[in-house]
C-alpha cells in the first residue's frame, strides 16, 4: 500500500538538488581544467609556440571562460595558481636545461 502514500511534488528535494548542482560545478572546473592544461601542452609542444605565448593564450581562454559561465573570483584564482605552477614548472626546465 505504499503506492496510496505517495503525493506527487511533495518530497523535499533540497539535498538532491545541492548534489545535482555540486556535481555540475564540479564537472565544469575539471572539465575547464584539462582543456586549458591540454591545449597548453598542445599549444606549446605540439605546434611549438614559445611556452610563454601559450600559457599567456590559455590563460585568456581561462579567464573568458571564468567570465562567460560566471564562475566567479574562486575560478579565477584557480586561473592565476595554474599560471604560477606552469611558471614554477618552466623555471625548473630552464633550471635543469642549463644544468646540462
Amino acid at each position: 500500500m505504499a503506492a496510496s502514500e505517495y503525493h506527487r511534488g511533495e518530497m523535499d528535494i533540497t539535498d538532491q538538488k545541492s548534489t545535482w548542482d555540486g556535481f555540475i560545478k564540479g564537472s565544469t572546473w575539471g572539465s575547464l581544467i584539462i582543456i586549458l592544461m591540454v591545449g597548453y601542452a598542445v599549444l606549446s609542444i605540439a605546434i611549438g609556440i614559445n611556452w610563454i605565448i601559450s600559457l599567456g593564450l590559455m590563460a585568456i581562454v581561462g579567464v573568458a571562460a571564468g567570465l562567460f559561465l560566471n564562475l566567479g573570483g574562486r575560478w579565477m584564482a584557480t586561473v592565476v595558481m595554474l599560471i604560477v605552477t606552469a611558471l614554477i614548472v618552466q623555471f625548473f626546465i630552464w633550471l635543469f636545461g642549463v644544468m646540462i
